[in-house]
């Protein structure tokens, strides 16, 4: 669990001190998620770094209403759909090793073998960015459908939609790879 949360410290905290805090507990996966989009680590990384940078300078406008988390993930999945759009991005090779995995792991997850996790892991990255990012969110970062709703602006029955057939299509791409999927 994060160690970070909104609780009115934060008003004497430095923003240097608040967006210290923030990147320790969402840097990575802050990163994870723009890998998701961009499919390369380096990309990843320099996207993650903006989004602190534009927390820093957009700390003022941070509503209540919302949590950290849930605002640092909008601004993530904003800078990352902009990066996928611009044509310096279309110019980057194309996947490169890694392997998202969650901080915790489950006794089910320990079960699984490098191999498998690397499978699932480049099934997921064929899906299409819609269907990859509802998954990425529900399955490894664990969040609840109405988090991940106002993370992407969807409504929850569109996100819930779009996980039951993002779960459709990495069962059928992890039978393309010959996977055994329960």
């Amino acid at each position: 669990m994060h160690r970070f949360q909104f609780s009115g410290k934060e008003r004497s905290a430095s923003k240097e001190e608040i967006l210290n805090e923030l990147m320790d507990s969402y840097g990575d996966m802050v990163k994870k998620l723009a890998f998701t989009y961009v499919k390369d680590i380096n990309l990843a990384e320099d996207i993650a770094q903006d989004v602190f940078i534009s927390c820093y300078n957009n700390l003022h406008l941070f509503k209540e209403n919302s949590t950290y988390k849930t605002w640092i993930y909008r601004i993530a999945v904003n800078r990352s759909k902009d990066v996928v759009k611009s044509n310096a991005y279309k110019r980057i090779l194309p996947f490169k090793k890694f392997t998202v995995t969650s901080r915790e792991k489950t006794p089910e997850l320990k079960l699984i073998d490098k191999s498998t996790q690397k499978t699932v892991t480049k099934s997921l990255m064929n899906l299409p960015s819609k269907y990859r990012e509802i998954l990425f969110f529900f399955y490894y970062e664990e969040l609840k459908l109405r988090e991940i709703s106002e993370i992407t602006s969807l409504k929850e029955a569109t996100v819930k939609t779009r996980l039951s057939r993002g779960k459709q299509l990495l069962k059928k791409e992890l039978e393309r790879r010959r996977f055994e999927y329960e």
